[in-house]
């Protein structure tokens, strides 16, 4: 598939899309953003809601693909999780097909699967294949998605590849992110990879970088054409000095969520 020429970049403003603004048109991509939120410096970024249909139609009208990171990121209240997350997702698709937009980049996450058991040294790599286990209506919305997306291909033609993404910051700030952390290069590379394979269907691939302490199969991500360049074991001297090891029998030695699984960070109000 030829690198797409449009891109629509939903959740332009948050803390992902806020990145990703700055390193995926590099890879030849042109971004249209939008966000519930003003973005910075964007003066032509589309500002509408996820509940906004036709809003969403003129936004989605002319693009050759979408990334959609957009919606709530921590866990809330479940009608909020509803009305961004599912119904939101559920309106995105629809002006896809509306348009004819044949290519969907989903942010899906880890929390899709959090109370999966995480792998123990010298067992293999948890693989994309293991059973949807939400660890909060958030983790909820993604399977949500996942499983929306599957439809959307099987119905209507629209491929998708579902990225399982981990923690994507600057550098790891905990123990368990020293596993799932994927660095801003490396999540470019892998959007871009998700854009541009050929005949993807509905794929769903873990977001991590190459970390030495990694817990998932990047196979299939790998298989996109996505090459990680980045290990979190270069801040791993640092954070365990800072959080020592992992508390033994804790949520986040136990789970693929962690503290997601006991204690969620919720979305302040």
């Amino acid at each position: 598939m030829a690198a797409p020429r449009t891109v629509l970049l939903t959740g332009a403003a948050g803390g992902v899309g806020t990145l990703m603004r700055e390193l995926l048109p590099p890879y030849g991509h042109e971004l249209r953003l939008l966000d519930v939120a003003p973005v910075p410096d964007a003066p032509n970024a589309v500002v509408a809601d996820l509940a906004d249909r036709a809003a969403l139609r003129e936004a989605v009208r002319g693009v050759d693909a979408i990334v959609h990171l957009a919606g709530i990121s921590l866990e809330d209240d479940f009608e909020k999780i509803m009305a961004a997350n599912i119904a939101g997702t559920y309106n995105l698709y629809e002006a896809a097909r509306e348009e004819g937009v044949r290519r969907v980049v989903f942010a899906s996450s880890n929390h899709a699967v959090g109370f999966t058991r995480r792998p123990r040294e010298g067992e293999p790599p948890l693989p994309v294949g293991v059973p949807h286990r939400p660890d909060t209506f958030y983790g909820l919305s993604k399977c949500f998605g996942e499983d929306l997306a599957q439809l959307y291909w099987d119905l209507h033609g629209i491929e998708t590849v579902s990225l399982r993404i981990g923690s994507c910051f600057p550098e790891p700030t905990s123990v368990r992110m020293l596993s799932i952390w994927l660095s801003p290069a490396d999540c470019a590379r892998l959007l871009h990879a998700a854009l541009t394979a050929e005949d993807v269907a509905h794929t769903v691939v873990y977001g991590s970088s190459a970390n030495t302490r990694a817990w998932w199969d990047l196979s299939t991500a790998r298989a996109l054409g996505y090459a990680p360049e980045d290990d979190s074991e270069a801040y791993a001297e640092k954070v365990l000095a800072e959080k020592g090891p992992l508390a033994e029998g804790s949520p986040d030695d136990l789970y693929v969520g962690g503290h997601f699984c006991t204690d969620p960070p919720r979305r302040p109000h």
